[in-house]
């Protein structure tokens, strides 16, 4: 049976410095995937990056770009999830193979807006791969669900285990 591991926590909190910290520590696993971060000029967030587990990456939100869509104060350019995040959760989804481990930073709001990426995480869910994603504690329509389903663990970020999660995580998700 495959692990399904939900990080939930309020923005802030650390789940994506948790999650980054979790793929360092797992040398023996074949990780695709994808991590977010924020973007600042000075002390000012303007934006989200995505960077893959392949190293490829693109600016996915700012405050310069138009949109639609627009979360909050960011455009976001979904291409970029289309170009870098779908193709490696696709192949995984479909053809998981040995050791591979999915990790998706995040389940949020900017990433939800594509379509064709919920379409993505609903396979990858499905699909016989272990998979770790951070999720917005708040309530959502897409992520609500999958937080209740029976075959996921739901694990809260906190200032208080976000820095000795990622090694109690690796511990269990090392593959051996």
């Amino acid at each position: 049976m495959p692990t399904r591991i939900l990080l939930e926590g309020r923005p802030g909190v650390g789940k994506t410095t948790a999650i980054r910290r979790l793929a360092a520590l797992l040398h023996n696993r074949d990780i695709v995937g994808f991590t977010t971060e924020e973007i600042r000029q000075g002390s000012a967030r303007v934006g989200f990056a995505l960077e893959t587990a392949a190293g490829s990456r693109a600016v996915l939100a700012h405050v310069g770009f138009p949109g639609p869509p627009k979360v909050g104060r960011y455009g976001v350019d979904l291409g970029v999830m289309d170009r870098l995040a779908l193709p490696a959760l696709m192949a995984a989804s479909s053809d998981p193979l040995p050791g591979q481990l999915v990790l998706i930073d995040e389940l949020g709001r900017m990433e939800l807006a594509s379509a064709s990426f919920r379409e993505a995480v609903r396979s990858v869910f499905e699909a016989g791969i272990d998979v770790v994603a951070t999720v917005h504690a708040h309530s959502d329509p897409f992520t609500g669900p999958l937080k209740k389903r029976a075959d996921i663990e739901l694990i809260t970020v906190t200032r208080a285990n976000r820095h000795t999660l990622p090694e109690r995580l690796a511990a269990r998700l090392e593959y051996r």
